[in-house]
């Protein structure tokens, strides 16, 4: 059972947290400081070290949640599933359960305005870019794993992931330009999005 103590820095965090992301959106990462932050919620800025390890490391407290559900999801696919299929499967689950998740630290929808946000601030994206490739690295060997391969001398996994994880880039660089922010709508262009890989790779693109 949790103490009051316990309680009552979790909710430090969670202020902290929300806070920091409203004002992200609201004025721009790199025009938000820590102190800023940190007074928002009539805290320190110690105390907001305490928590976060840089403006950085909040931006990313909740897409760190996503990826870990998304990898999770990952690994409840059933055997028998083909991988391309079991990644597919795995993101579509994970949209529909991330909400509650996410709403255990703040509003889904500031999540994905704050989602859109790192998509259009260079150096979060650079970041968020770093993520990804370390995210479809442990993918990758996931699916290795599941399908009895060696990752280092077998180059499907890899291949497999690298094209997947190319799809999503694709889709959630789309999504941040538009004037829908719900999970649905990035839920829906994912799909429509997987749905044309097979087309693009193998079919003619010319009308006849």
């Amino acid at each position: 059972m949790e103490t009051l103590r316990e309680r009552k820095k979790q909710r430090t965090r969670d202020a902290l947290l929300r806070s920091a992301l409203e004002l992200f959106v609201a004025q721009g990462y790199e025009r938000t400081t820590v102190d800023e932050i940190a007074d928002s919620v009539d805290v320190s800025q110690r105390t907001f070290f305490r928590y976060f390890a840089s403006k950085e490391d909040v931006a990313f407290f909740v897409p760190r949640l996503a990826e870990a559900h998304y990898i999770e999801a990952v690994r409840r696919r059933p055997p028998e599933e083909a991988p391309l299929e079991a990644l597919r499967r795995a993101v579509l689950e994970s949209f529909d359960t991330i909400e509650q998740a996410i709403e255990r630290y703040v509003p889904v929808e500031l999540h994905m305005r704050a989602y859109k946000m790192i998509e259009v601030t260079p150096a979060l994206h650079a970041a968020h870019l770093r993520r990804q490739s370390e995210t479809e690295e442990e993918i990758a060997r996931i699916v290795a794993e599941r399908e009895g391969v060696d990752p280092d001398t077998d180059p499907r996994p890899r291949l497999m992931v690298a094209l997947f994880g190319a799809v999503m880039r694709v889709t959630e660089r789309q999504w941040s330009v538009g004037d829908d922010f719900s999970v649905t709508a990035i839920r829906e262009l994912t799909t429509s999005y997987l749905d044309q890989v097979g087309p693009a790779l193998t079919g003619h693109w010319r009308e006849s």
